[in-house]
């Protein structure tokens, strides 16, 4: 399990870091917007803590725009603006939870956990988008109702798509959750794998489903 840490007070981000990390959590720490950004667009996370008085812009500001480009994971508000109305604020923008400072570390790790549990129990096991249907039980998808036949790489990589609609994936991320590797600049491999899975999924005359970012990766179209 990867958490992102997003905290400008070192302080405080060392110890969640650490308190975590002693759960046997991956983490990592981005001190403000913009490296959070980068951090999300590197590599998967399974939740992220969230500081709002950030150096560089405010934290819900940064949530809005997650859950607007279609990041799901769990999302922990660490925050010293503890009014209830602050509160309602942070849950209405698409957080999980909120946790006003000064915390417990004991109380972190435990709703950390106990968002981490009820995202696993929730998890779909079926993705829509488009007139695309993938079944993760039956490993079926479908367009506009007729199956298409595809190689088990070419279904994983469907299904990251249709996981993160809207979202921005690197290459190096798409390397890490559909060969399990680290992506090799020299080699061609993602974008000819990227080309099959457009022309076994994309209609002719039809808008594209799939945009190439130059230089970063790929992006379904919502």
């Amino acid at each position: 399990m990867k958490i992102l840490v997003v905290e400008d007070e070192r302080k405080v981000a060392a110890f969640v870091a650490q308190a975590l990390a002693e759960q046997a959590y991956a983490t990592r720490v981005a001190g403000g917007c913009a490296a959070a950004r980068i951090a999300l667009s590197e590599e998967p996370f399974d939740a992220v803590v969230l500081d709002l008085g950030l150096p560089d812009g405010d934290g819900l500001d940064l949530l809005a725009e997650w859950r607007a480009a279609g990041f799901n994971e769990p999302v922990l508000i660490l925050s010293a603006r503890d009014a209830v109305a602050d509160r309602i604020s942070g849950l209405n923008r698409g957080a999980d939870d909120y946790l006003p400072k000064p915390f417990s570390v004991d109380e972190l790790v435990a709703r950390v956990r106990s968002l981490l549990r009820r995202q696993a129990g929730t998890k779909a096991t079926v993705l829509s988008h488009r007139g695309l249907r993938l079944d993760l039980l039956a490993r079926d998808l479908r367009r506009d109702g007729q199956p298409v036949e595809l190689t088990s790489r070419e279904f994983a990589l469907a299904e990251l798509f249709l996981q993160n609609s809207g979202r921005v994936l690197t290459r190096t991320l798409i390397a890490e959750k559909v060969w399990e590797a680290s992506y090799d600049l020299e080699t061609n491999l993602i974008d000819v794998y990227v080309r099959r899975l457009r022309a076994k999924l994309e209609s002719p005359g039809q808008p594209p489903l799939i945009r190439t970012v130059r230089g970063t990766g790929y992006q379904l179209l919502p």
